[in-house]
């Protein structure tokens, strides 16, 4: 069977399941141990297992962010350049037309749905004691209950329409990359646009050619890995790449195995003192040769690392199997639920069962002034202990919200788009050219 054929692309939403595991990951670091983000336990100091490089490449957690920035762009290209290389380019602006008008409230929707959620627990006083917890960082995601009705529905609209202007939500801080994902997806329908009558090599060519762009521009993340997943899926539906693996199994395998490698030692790179390990500062030396100036060195080495793993990917089917295993299908089709709530319940459920259901009354420090009791954390012990059951629960309220919440939207915009598209029911007049002028 062909690479680009159906069947063959579900290890993309195997790709976006892991990624979704990855960022739960990262958000169990930071809560509890965050000295993974460093490239050692100190200056002159030694290395812990899980700040090794490959070992820290899932703690250190950019690569979650990055995969969706890739499949972003793999999802939004494929189904129009399959259109392209059968001729039918009325078809895909037409498709790439519903998309682009779909895309904003069917990423609105669920995120503000998710942002009521936050909102009423915060309201409800459900992130009281995480506000008092000795974990300075947890404790920073407590949203301050408002307290009137008119001023809580005024903040939650607020912070509804920050996620969308400022890419902040202070009820929801993961919804920061909303607003990247949107605007990196109408950056490549336009792109789409553009390259639609050329040849599928000139296609490819431009797919890197804005690559270069954004990494030139510094952009490390979103549009950089979404072109890639552009020209990742005209490389699939490509049909001599199926024929050039095929021929050359083995070195397809070598060249994955060294991509691989190389991928996971570059995207291990620390978030903090990278001149603290030798491995990190001989890293830095070589990217600062081929990076822009003043660049951001983490999320360029997620990047470049992801770029290397996806290819290794592609020329080599039996990972593609492997990525679309029920699952990780099935991480999936739940990652984006997983993604708006997971830390609602670890700033509730998970906080109370650490740091017990009551607070301390405040008390006065050394200046005399009112300060806050701060619960102690009571181990790493307790954690373990408590995070599988936490875990279970993330993923069944996942499950729901994917069962009910996600279907509820998709009629919602299902209806929106009845009320606002065009009747095509009579003949229409084609406003855009069949072959180029």
């Amino acid at each position: 069977m062909a690479i680009g054929a159906e069947t063959n692309v579900k290890w993309v939403d195997g790709l976006r399941g892991l990624a979704s595991v990855l960022v739960v990951i990262t958000h169990i670091y930071r809560q509890f141990d965050d000295p993974v983000f460093d490239a050692s336990m100190g200056e002159n100091r030694p290395m812990r297992w899980d700040q090794w490089p490959f070992m820290s490449f899932a703690g250190r957690g950019r690569i979650g962010v990055t995969i969706f920035a890739f499949v972003t762009g793999y999802v939004c290209a494929l189904k129009p350049i399959k259109l392209f290389r059968a001729g039918n380019q009325e078809a895909a602006f037409t498709s790439i037309s519903k998309s682009a008008v779909r895309r904003f409230p069917r990423l609105m929707l669920p995120a503000a749905a998710a942002t009521v959620v936050a909102w009423v627990l915060a309201e409800l006083g459900m992130y009281t004691v995480l506000k008092h917890s000795d974990n300075y960082w947890l404790a920073g995601l407590a949203h301050e209950r408002v307290g009137t009705f008119t001023g809580a529905i005024y903040e939650l609209g607020w912070q509804i329409c920050k996620t969308w202007v400022r890419r902040e939500n202070n009820y929801d801080n993961n919804q920061w990359t909303m607003l990247e994902l949107l605007q990196e997806s109408y950056k490549i329908y336009i792109f789409l646009f553009a390259v639609a009558y050329l040849k599928p090599k000139w296609r490819m060519a431009s797919a890197l050619l804005m690559m270069l762009y954004e990494w030139v521009t510094k952009e490390a993340v979103f549009e950089l890995l979404g072109f890639y997943g552009v020209f990742i899926a005209e490389v699939q539906v490509q049909p001599s790449t199926a024929a050039f693996i095929e021929a050359h199994h083995l070195a397809c395998h070598l060249i994955a195995a060294a991509l691989m490698f190389v991928g996971l030692y570059v995207g291990s790179y620390p978030e903090r003192h990278w001149e603290w390990a030798e491995w990190s500062r001989n890293l830095h030396d070589f990217e600062a040769k081929i990076l822009p100036d003043d660049p951001d060195f983490p999320r360029f080495s997620t990047g470049i690392g992801l770029t290397l793993i996806v290819t290794a990917i592609i020329i080599v089917p039996r990972l593609q199997k492997l990525l679309s295993s029920k699952y990780l299908l099935w991480l999936g089709r739940h990652s984006f639920a997983v993604y708006l709530l997971h830390m609602q319940v670890f700033k509730t459920v998970w906080t109370w069962s650490l740091y017990g259901i009551s607070i301390k009354p405040d008390h006065l420090n050394d200046k005399g002034e009112l300060e806050i009791t701060r619960l102690v954390y009571p181990g790493h012990t307790w954690m373990f202990v408590t995070m599988v059951p936490v875990l279970l629960l993330t993923y069944t309220c996942a499950y729901y919200w994917a069962l009910y919440v996600d279907p509820y939207c998709e009629r919602l915009v299902n209806k929106l788009m009845e009320y606002v598209k065009l009747d095509t029911s009579k003949e229409q007049t084609s406003y855009l050219p069949l072959r180029p002028a």
